[in-house]
């Protein structure tokens, strides 16, 4: 997301919107004395990118960095970003959103799967003996942006400016203005039980006709439970990026969720709305058919933050 904010705002890292045809995410923990490493990494993150990618500038490579609560004060010094905790478990009467180990994440993506790889190596090989990684997913762009259960993903995806409004830290934080929280869920699907539904069942449970992706009006479906109004009345957006992952072999079907937000109180309303329930909504009747595996919350840094990194 090429950053519309005015001359001498601070340039956010390029968050994808929309997401490429490739993409790999890092979820790692940081061990004991790894932080210097991982300092090093974060620094020089903006050069290591250009310099896989140099060789192949039309392969769109890019990635995003986050850190979570329970890491930030042993990598950097001076203040935290106000609304970085970490990820809240969530168990309903029927579903679970749990919380799981996550200090450092990578978003890449490139339009090429080596390219993701090639960086990927050579991250882990700086960081080698100074984390501990938790999840590697390797994610694709499917056919017409469709998850892999039939239906278009990130339809209502802001975009330019109101892209930015929704995902970038403004002044309610200015020390941190230009950053993003990013909230991160592994979800895999039952992809049988999914299929056996009739097309009309499962466009209820979407909240969307699956051929033609128009909004239905279906109370309490998936798309409804996951719109959150302000007071105002108006819908509170986050820029979604979900990609699809899987392993056929081993019956792998699943979603890859980062969800990045100005505020980590939107997403978080709509995963209590999901798993919860609530008055009148939820929980959301997609989970009888995707289960979370995974989830932790990260703060992305503005790029300046990276290239002139705080004491330690």
């Amino acid at each position: 997301m090429t950053s519309p904010l005015p001359s001498g705002e601070p340039l956010p890292q390029p968050l994808p919107n929309p997401p490429a045809s490739v993409a790999m995410f890092l979820v790692a923990t940081i061990d004991p004395g790894g932080q210097s490493a991982v300092r090093e990494v974060l620094g020089s993150l903006a050069g290591l990118v250009r310099s896989v990618g140099f060789p192949r500038p039309d392969g769109g490579l890019g990635c995003v960095a986050g850190i979570g609560s329970r890491a930030w004060s042993r990598v950097f010094g001076g203040p935290r970003p106000a609304e970085l905790h970490p990820f809240r478990e969530l168990a309903g009467p029927r579903h679970h959103a749990p919380a799981t180990p996550g200090d450092l994440f990578f978003h890449l993506r490139a339009a090429r799967t080596d390219l993701c790889f090639t960086l990927a190596a050579e991250l882990l090989r700086r960081l080698r003996g100074a984390v501990t990684v938790r999840d590697e997913t390797q994610a694709f762009s499917s056919v017409d942006s469709r998850n892999l259960l039939g239906f278009v993903d990130g339809t209502e995806n802001p975009v330019g400016p109101a892209a930015a409004d929704a995902a970038l830290v403004g002044d309610e934080d200015p020390a941190f203005r230009g950053g993003a929280y990013a909230l991160v869920q592994k979800y895999l699907h039952d992809v049988d039980a999914w299929e056996a539904l009739a097309v009309e069942a499962q466009e209820k449970i979407i909240g969307r006709t699956k051929l033609t992706n128009l909004e239905l009006d279906a109370p309490g479906s998936h798309k409804d439970v996951n719109t959150v109004l302000g007071p105002d009345g108006a819908e509170r957006r986050i820029v979604r990026s979900a990609m699809p992952f899987g392993r056929p072999g081993h019956g792998e079907f699943g979603t890859y969720f980062v969800a990045y937000a100005r505020t980590p109180e939107i997403p978080e309303t709509m995963l209590r709305k999901m798993f919860l329930g609530g008055p009148g909504a939820g929980p959301d009747p997609l989970l009888d058919y995707s289960r979370a595996v995974t989830g932790s919350l990260f703060f992305v840094p503005p790029a300046v933050f990276l290239q002139a990194l705080p004491g330690g």
